[in-house]
């Protein structure tokens, strides 16, 4: 299965469903189309952001908020929240920073925690697709 990587301005979790390289290695040497990976790896970090934007603080600007999105790669989703110029506390929000007494706020962990149902069904179908590629056939 393809795996997610969770990303949060620079400061980087990664939850992974084990075999993404596997996959993608096996599909390739079998003539898979890598790109439907990327697509449904996008798919699947997009059910993750409209959570986290739900879940994040919203602060005097919802700036935070209004940064996070979906991202991907032949081998994983990624969810991206902030940016260096004008986001750039999406990570010390997300992981706290105890040097500066800021407790974390897991909105980008929670919202994939919650969602996990939603996108590991994508993967699903992500698999059996290639698989039935490979063999010739159609999955449901």
């Amino acid at each position: 299965m393809a795996g997610t990587t969770i990303t949060a301005s620079g400061a980087k979790t990664t939850i992974t469903v084990k075999g993404a390289d596997n996959l993608a290695r096996t599909l390739k040497k079998a003539g898979a189309d890598m790109k439907d990976l990327r697509k449904g790896n996008k798919q699947a970090a997009q059910v993750v952001v409209g959570p986290a934007r739900t879940l994040a603080p919203k602060g005097k600007t919802g700036r935070l908020s209004k940064s996070i999105r979906a991202g991907a790669t032949a081998k994983a989703g990624v969810i991206r929240a902030g940016n260096n110029k004008t986001v750039p506390y999406a990570g010390p929000i997300e992981y706290g920073w105890p040097g500066h007494h800021i407790e974390a706020q897991p909105f980008v962990r929670t919202a994939a925690k919650q969602t996990e149902p939603q996108w590991t069904q994508i993967y699903k179908k992500i698999v059996d697709d290639a698989i039935a590629q490979v063999y010739g056939t159609t999955s449901k």
